[in-house]
């Protein structure tokens, strides 16, 4: 059904309107342009089948989209994409952004985005549901050390990682260690040599974790495997009363009531996959609905969650907290490897004294952006972003 006061308009304005029984029909073949306004923000729950039968004929003739606040069948609260959706060339919204152009999967179709001011301001909220950092913000979080700085006041940061499969995953956890600014790295773990001979300023452990010295924060999990000694590592890295970042290995080896005991702060950093073995529910749920799970899963085990992926996502359990969106990566990203280095950076980032919350969405901004530093548009290997990182830096302190 015609939006009446749409259509007048564009009579109004000179446009036609082609009948017939189909886009070929109607219009001969021939399209230069599409202007997508089927559903609007308060369109839910997919395209019904005579719109979706419409978006694909479009599609299939070339024509360039350009959708009007949001491509039509994209949630516009949460990213989901239910069916068929407009794959927009570029998207015009109006008054702010709305989480589903910038959460994937929806974020994906948006194309290039183009903010229109409609005067909204003093009717938005105070605090808005999802927020995005700027340059401004990351580099106001920061942490810059001062003329009295020694290694503890700039943060150490332990890091539980490596195994003999995975040897690599304690090189690049301690290689983003000290990149993302850590005073001195402690590591615990049968990798040793390789991060020795990689970085001969790590101070390096035999024995437990809590026999390794004094830390501000831990960093466990890349690389670890699963055997008892892995399972006790992690064990023991939860006991600590500092702040904790689980990743890859851990995430399959903690105990949840553990993590939802812990007093000190805790970040879990899964991709969907792993997100989707802590919720117990199917990857695909995680992967279509990123928004809802990761409000679940920082709710449930009581952590600060950084759920990975192209547009990556940080949420809190305390409060009406937004949960925060970065998108400065590449699809080069998607590398191995790439995440013990964000895990070893955001660690860090928690040993300097950062909260929970800013260590996570600081950590995902510079990783995206010593990523594409490094690509440049090409491939990238995991130790090319740690090594990019004071690109970075400087980009965000400029």
């Amino acid at each position: 059904r015609a939006h009446e006061s749409g259509l007048a308009a564009l009579l109004a304005a000179g446009g036609r309107v082609a009948e017939g029984d189909g886009v070929t029909s109607a219009w001969g073949g021939h399209i230069d342009l599409v202007v997508d306004g089927i559903t609007g923000i308060g369109g839910r729950g997919g395209l019904r089948a005579e719109a979706a039968a419409l978006v694909r004929d479009f599609g299939a003739t070339g024509a360039a989209f350009v959708a009007v606040d949001l491509p039509s069948g994209v949630e516009a609260d949460t990213g989901e994409v239910l069916g068929d959706a407009v794959r927009a060339d570029a998207t015009v919204t109006f008054g702010t952004y709305k989480p589903g152009l910038i959460i994937d999967p929806a974020a994906d179709l948006a194309g290039a985005l183009h903010l229109v001011d409609i005067g909204l301001g003093p009717e938005l909220p105070d605090v808005p549901d999802l927020e995005a950092l700027q340059y401004a913000d990351v580099a106001a979080l920061l942490p810059v050390p001062s003329s009295e700085s020694d290694k503890y006041r700039r943060g150490v940061v332990g890091i539980v990682a490596g195994s003999a499969r995975y040897p690599g995953a304690a090189v690049l956890a301690v290689s983003g260690a000290l990149r993302g600014g850590a005073g001195a790295v402690r590591y615990v773990g049968p990798g040793a040599g390789a991060v020795i001979a990689r970085h001969p300023e790590t101070l390096v452990h035999a024995g437990p974790p809590s026999k390794a010295g004094r830390v501000q924060a831990w960093v466990v999990g890349p690389g670890l495997g699963d055997g008892t000694e892995a399972v006790e590592a992690v064990r023991g890295v939860l006991a600590a009363d500092v702040p904790v970042l689980v990743d890859a290995d851990g995430l399959r080896l903690l105990d949840a009531t553990a993590v939802r005991a812990r007093t000190a702060p805790t970040v879990l950093t899964p991709h969907a996959g792993e997100a989707a073995a802590l919720l117990g529910v199917p990857r695909e749920e995680v992967e279509a609905g990123r928004l809802a799970a990761v409000r679940e899963l920082a709710a449930r085990y009581r952590a600060t969650v950084l759920l990975k992926g192209s547009t990556t996502l940080v949420a809190t359990h305390t409060g009406d907290t937004p949960v925060r969106v970065n998108s400065t990566g590449t699809a080069w990203l998607a590398t191995a490897g790439s995440g013990d280095v964000l895990s070893g950076l955001t660690g860090s980032l928690l040993a300097a004294g950062l909260a929970p919350r800013d260590a996570a969405s600081v950590g995902a901004y510079l990783h995206g952006l010593a990523a594409r530093h490094a690509s440049n548009g090409a491939p990238v290997a995991a130790q090319d972003v740690a090594e990019a990182m004071a690109a970075a830096w400087r980009d965000v302190r400029a």
